[in-house]
Protein backbone atom coordinates (compact mmCIF):
# COMPACT_ATOMS: atom_id res chain seq x y z
CA UNK A 1 0.00 0.00 0.00
CA UNK A 2 1.28 3.62 -0.97
CA UNK A 3 1.91 6.25 1.61
CA UNK A 4 -0.94 8.08 0.31
CA UNK A 5 -3.52 5.54 1.55
CA UNK A 6 -2.69 5.70 5.50
CA UNK A 7 -4.64 8.16 7.35
CA UNK A 8 -2.59 10.81 9.02
CA UNK A 9 -2.47 11.30 12.46
CA UNK A 10 -5.80 13.51 13.10
CA UNK A 11 -8.85 12.45 14.66
CA UNK A 12 -11.65 12.55 12.40
CA UNK A 13 -13.61 14.58 15.59
CA UNK A 14 -11.78 17.19 15.34
CA UNK A 15 -12.35 17.50 11.59
CA UNK A 16 -15.52 17.55 11.65
CA UNK A 17 -15.85 20.37 15.00
CA UNK A 18 -14.28 22.25 11.89
CA UNK A 19 -16.79 21.82 9.74
CA UNK A 20 -19.85 25.08 9.79
CA UNK A 21 -23.06 25.64 8.44
CA UNK A 22 -22.68 28.72 6.47
CA UNK A 23 -24.86 29.89 3.69
CA UNK A 24 -27.09 26.94 3.80
CA UNK A 25 -23.89 25.01 3.17
CA UNK A 26 -20.71 22.89 5.06
CA UNK A 27 -17.64 24.74 5.06
CA UNK A 28 -14.07 24.67 6.07
CA UNK A 29 -12.78 27.99 7.36
CA UNK A 30 -9.09 28.41 5.99
CA UNK A 31 -7.43 28.95 9.63
CA UNK A 32 -8.83 25.68 9.97
CA UNK A 33 -7.27 23.97 6.77
CA UNK A 34 -4.16 25.73 7.31
CA UNK A 35 -3.57 24.42 10.48
CA UNK A 36 -4.94 20.68 9.19
CA UNK A 37 -2.20 20.87 6.03
CA UNK A 38 0.48 22.54 8.36
CA UNK A 39 1.03 25.51 6.36
CA UNK A 40 0.15 29.53 7.43
CA UNK A 41 -2.94 30.60 6.42
CA UNK A 42 -1.31 33.72 4.60
CA UNK A 43 0.64 31.03 2.54
CA UNK A 44 -2.65 29.24 1.79
CA UNK A 45 -4.89 32.21 1.10
CA UNK A 46 -1.93 33.29 -1.18
CA UNK A 47 -2.44 29.75 -3.58
CA UNK A 48 -6.04 30.08 -3.54
CA UNK A 49 -5.62 33.76 -4.91
CA UNK A 50 -3.07 33.23 -7.46
CA UNK A 51 -5.39 29.85 -8.68
CA UNK A 52 -8.61 31.85 -8.41
CA UNK A 53 -10.13 30.28 -11.12
CA UNK A 54 -10.11 27.00 -9.70
CA UNK A 55 -12.40 28.55 -6.70
CA UNK A 56 -15.45 29.51 -8.16
CA UNK A 57 -18.07 30.83 -5.65
CA UNK A 58 -19.84 27.71 -5.67
CA UNK A 59 -16.50 26.29 -3.79
CA UNK A 60 -15.12 28.80 -2.13
CA UNK A 61 -16.15 32.36 -0.50
CA UNK A 62 -15.25 35.01 1.93
CA UNK A 63 -17.52 35.34 4.86
CA UNK A 64 -19.18 38.74 5.38
CA UNK A 65 -18.00 40.71 8.76
CA UNK A 66 -21.67 39.84 9.47
CA UNK A 67 -20.93 36.16 9.38
CA UNK A 68 -17.41 36.45 10.65
CA UNK A 69 -18.96 37.86 13.95
CA UNK A 70 -21.66 35.62 14.51
CA UNK A 71 -19.28 32.75 13.91
CA UNK A 72 -16.62 34.46 16.14
CA UNK A 73 -19.20 34.46 18.90
CA UNK A 74 -20.41 30.83 18.33
CA UNK A 75 -16.28 29.65 18.61
CA UNK A 76 -15.91 31.72 21.39
CA UNK A 77 -12.17 31.65 20.98
CA UNK A 78 -11.49 33.81 18.37
CA UNK A 79 -10.50 37.58 19.79
CA UNK A 80 -11.03 40.72 17.56
CA UNK A 81 -8.40 41.15 15.61
CA UNK A 82 -6.21 38.69 16.88
CA UNK A 83 -6.00 36.42 13.89
CA UNK A 84 -6.05 37.91 10.74
CA UNK A 85 -7.01 41.52 9.17
CA UNK A 86 -8.64 39.88 6.24
CA UNK A 87 -12.15 38.01 6.42
CA UNK A 88 -11.80 34.46 6.39
CA UNK A 89 -12.30 31.98 3.29
CA UNK A 90 -15.19 29.74 3.70
CA UNK A 91 -14.34 26.54 1.26
CA UNK A 92 -17.47 23.91 0.53
CA UNK A 93 -16.39 20.69 -0.45
CA UNK A 94 -15.26 21.21 -3.87
CA UNK A 95 -13.29 23.78 -2.61
CA UNK A 96 -11.42 21.85 0.12
CA UNK A 97 -10.71 18.59 -3.18
CA UNK A 98 -9.23 21.56 -4.71
CA UNK A 99 -7.08 22.51 -2.43
CA UNK A 100 -5.49 19.67 -3.21
CA UNK A 101 -4.07 20.87 -6.29
CA UNK A 102 -3.05 23.92 -5.57
CA UNK A 103 -1.01 22.88 -2.14
CA UNK A 104 0.31 19.97 -3.90
CA UNK A 105 2.09 18.63 -0.53
CA UNK A 106 1.52 14.81 0.40
CA UNK A 107 0.43 16.25 3.96
CA UNK A 108 -2.32 18.14 2.14
CA UNK A 109 -3.19 15.36 0.36
CA UNK A 110 -3.61 12.97 2.85
CA UNK A 111 -5.72 15.20 5.12
CA UNK A 112 -7.62 16.40 1.88
CA UNK A 113 -8.79 12.77 1.19
CA UNK A 114 -9.60 12.24 5.35
CA UNK A 115 -11.66 15.84 4.77
CA UNK A 116 -13.61 14.05 1.43
CA UNK A 117 -14.12 10.87 3.46
CA UNK A 118 -15.20 13.10 6.51
CA UNK A 119 -17.83 15.18 4.16
CA UNK A 120 -19.04 11.96 2.19
CA UNK A 121 -19.57 10.06 5.88
CA UNK A 122 -21.83 13.88 6.95
CA UNK A 123 -23.76 13.30 3.95
CA UNK A 124 -24.37 9.80 4.24
CA UNK A 125 -25.88 10.42 7.80
CA UNK A 126 -28.05 13.32 6.42
CA UNK A 127 -29.97 11.04 3.90
CA UNK A 128 -29.85 8.05 6.46
CA UNK A 129 -31.57 10.60 8.97
CA UNK A 130 -33.81 11.79 6.14
CA UNK A 131 -35.35 8.10 5.20
CA UNK A 132 -35.55 7.91 8.93
CA UNK A 133 -37.40 10.95 9.20
CA UNK A 134 -40.02 9.50 6.32
CA UNK A 135 -40.12 6.54 7.96
CA UNK A 136 -41.23 8.09 11.14
CA UNK A 137 -43.76 10.39 9.59
CA UNK A 138 -45.08 7.56 8.18
CA UNK A 139 -46.06 5.01 11.22
CA UNK A 140 -46.98 8.83 12.95
CA UNK A 141 -49.52 9.20 10.03
CA UNK A 142 -50.95 5.38 10.15
CA UNK A 143 -50.94 5.51 13.66
CA UNK A 144 -53.43 8.62 13.51
CA UNK A 145 -55.80 7.23 11.33
CA UNK A 146 -56.05 4.05 13.28
CA UNK A 147 -56.74 6.23 16.26
CA UNK A 148 -59.14 7.49 14.31
CA UNK A 149 -60.53 4.31 13.17
CA UNK A 150 -60.96 3.31 16.92
CA UNK A 151 -62.36 6.89 18.00
CA UNK A 152 -65.47 5.84 15.65
CA UNK A 153 -65.76 2.38 17.01
CA UNK A 154 -65.62 3.37 20.31
CA UNK A 155 -68.45 5.95 19.07
CA UNK A 156 -70.74 3.17 17.42
CA UNK A 157 -70.17 0.82 20.24
CA UNK A 158 -71.40 3.91 22.70
CA UNK A 159 -74.55 4.45 20.27
CA UNK A 160 -75.04 1.15 20.36
CA UNK A 161 -75.25 0.43 24.52
CA UNK A 162 -77.32 3.70 24.36
CA UNK A 163 -80.16 1.83 22.06
CA UNK A 164 -80.11 -1.46 24.18
CA UNK A 165 -80.38 0.44 27.30
CA UNK A 166 -83.73 2.38 25.89
CA UNK A 167 -86.28 -0.64 24.56
CA UNK A 168 -87.95 0.49 21.86
CA UNK A 169 -91.98 -1.19 22.25
CA UNK A 170 -92.37 -4.55 20.23
CA UNK A 171 -95.23 -5.49 17.97
CA UNK A 172 -96.20 -8.48 19.14
CA UNK A 173 -96.09 -11.49 16.95
CA UNK A 174 -98.87 -14.60 16.91
CA UNK A 175 -102.32 -14.77 17.60
CA UNK A 176 -103.86 -11.96 18.76
CA UNK A 177 -106.87 -12.42 20.74
CA UNK A 178 -109.71 -9.18 21.16
CA UNK A 179 -109.48 -9.45 24.90
CA UNK A 180 -106.53 -7.71 24.89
Amino acid sequence: MSNLSSHPAIPDEIIMNQIYYIRGQKVMLDTDLAALYEVETKQLKRQVRRNAERFPEDFMFELTPEEYNSLRSQIGTLKRGEHTKYLPMAFCEQGVAMLSSVLNSSRAIKVNIQIIRIFTRIRQMLVDNTELRLEIDKIKTKLDKQGKNIELVFRYLDELIERKAEPKPRKRIGFKSDDL
